[in-house]
C-alpha cells in the first residue's frame, strides 16, 4: 500500500486491525478483538468533527494517526458501554422514546 495515495489507501483497509497497523499504532490484539468496531466507529467520529489543519498528505496522515490512537486509547482506559459509541448504548443508558406510528402491529 506505499504506491497508494492516503485516500486511496484508507479505502482498502477493512478492520481495525488494517488501519491501526497502516498508522503504525502499537495495540493489545485482545483490546482490539473486543472493541474493533467501537474503535473504528471513535476514529470515524474523531475525523467527521477534526479537519486537519492543511491539506497536505503527510498532515493528514498525521492527523488521522493522531485520532486512530486516540479512539484505540478511549478503549484501553473504558469499554464500549461507558464509551456509547452506537446508538444501541446510548438509548439503554436512558429512556428511550418511541413515536406510536413507529409502532408496528
Amino acid at each position: 500500500m506505499d504506491e497508494l495515495t492516503l485516500d486511496e489507501a484508507m479505502e482498502e483497509l477493512s478492520s481495525a486491525e488494517d488501519f491501526l497497523n497502516y498508522f503504525g499504532v502499537d495495540y493489545d490484539p485482545a483490546v482490539v478483538h473486543v472493541n474493533r468496531l467501537h474503535i473504528l466507529q471513535r476514529f470515524h467520529d474523531y475525523l467527521a468533527h477534526n479537519a486537519p489543519e492543511a491539506d497536505d498528505e503527510d498532515t493528514v496522515r498525521a492527523h488521522n494517526k493522531r485520532f486512530l490512537e486516540l479512539a484505540y486509547q478511549d478503549f484501553t482506559v473504558s469499554d464500549a458501554v461507558t464509551e456509547k459509541v452506537f446508538a444501541v448504548f446510548k438509548k439503554a443508558s436512558g429512556t428511550a422514546f418511541v413515536s406510536l406510528g413507529d409502532v408496528k402491529r
